[in-house]
């Protein structure tokens, strides 16, 4: 696998974390409107997410270093 194709298949890996989290961001939406307690501590799960989000603009950074 060239460079180019790892960086690219991490990016689909982590956007798939993103995803797999999303019905937990859904869960405490629902709590959060029908003012109940969360099941999840959404700090937590917000700065997880952040972490992954900053991971994916990395590496999208990386994949345009390599197109120059």
């Amino acid at each position: 696998m060239t460079e180019r194709q790892l960086i690219e298949q991490e990016i689909r890996n982590l956007e798939s974390d993103l995803a797999a989290s999303d019905y937990k961001i859904i869960k405490c939406s629902e709590s959060n409107l029908l003012g109940e307690a969360s099941s999840y501590d959404i700090d937590v799960i917000h700065k997880e997410r952040q972490e992954i989000r900053n991971k994916i603009n990395e590496l999208q950074s990386k994949l345009e270093a390599l197109e120059d």
